[in-house]
């Protein structure tokens, strides 16, 4: 088994997979990728790709309680929390112990991408307007698209971090959740539901901008 890598060994590896971008530059995501890789550390020998599919899975259960409402956002929330949590887990065993692969790699994207369906399903049924519940998804699809378009035409780098990364994601969904959940006795869960959902979508057009104006100057 290759040696598993110090954290700083393992930001240089995660940044390479990343177009460039150095996760110390954003305290939320260098603090993620330190829990994920303390946490891979004593499961070394856990398949990456395992972890990826419960990860999903998690990500989608919360989608029942959500439906649920009540008290039972606060598990719904906890739930999206964990699955994001696995999300940084699988990564971090993959490239910090020595096995990603450009096919994990691509495996890992298009399960983020289906985990988010689940957040935006889990907003709606939780009790924001569709509108705001698809527009809320669709901003966290579209960051990655143009990241990804912006690669097959020939970007290496996918520009610095912006305020709308995969954790920034994950919390936004969770923390509305879980907080609705612990007003619903005041009968408040729906306004934090809205209020948290919008917070996330304004997140998103702040994000979308600050990377189209960094991959617009490397477009030329």
């Amino acid at each position: 088994m290759s040696r598993y890598l110090t954290r700083e060994e393992y930001f240089d590896a995660w940044a390479r997979w990343h177009g460039g971008t150095d996760p110390r530059a954003s305290a939320v995501v260098r603090g993620w990728l330190t829990i994920a890789h303390t946490l891979a550390r004593p499961l070394a020998g856990l398949s990456p790709t395992v972890v990826t599919a419960v990860g999903l899975l998690v990500a989608l259960s919360a989608v029942g309680p959500a439906a649920a409402g009540g008290w039972w956002l606060v598990p719904a929330g906890l739930l999206v929390g964990l699955s994001g949590l696995l999300d940084s887990l699988d990564g971090a065993l993959a490239i910090a112990g020595g096995r990603a692969s450009r096919r994990g790699y691509v495996l890992d994207s298009a399960v983020d991408r289906l985990t988010e369906v689940g957040y935006a399903l889990a907003l709606w049924l939780a009790g924001a307007p569709v509108w705001l519940a698809v527009a809320f998804g669709a901003l966290c699809w579209f960051p990655d698209y143009l990241r990804a378009r912006a690669g097959q035409a020939g970007v290496d780098e996918t520009g610095a971090i912006s305020v709308w990364e995969r954790p920034t994601r994950v919390a936004m969904t969770g923390m509305t959740l879980g907080g609705a959940g612990v007003v619903s006795a005041l009968g408040l869960d729906v306004v934090v539901v809205v209020a948290g959902t919008a917070v996330g979508a304004v997140l998103g057009l702040v994000g979308t901008a600050q990377l189209g104006r960094q991959l617009r100057r490397a477009l030329g």
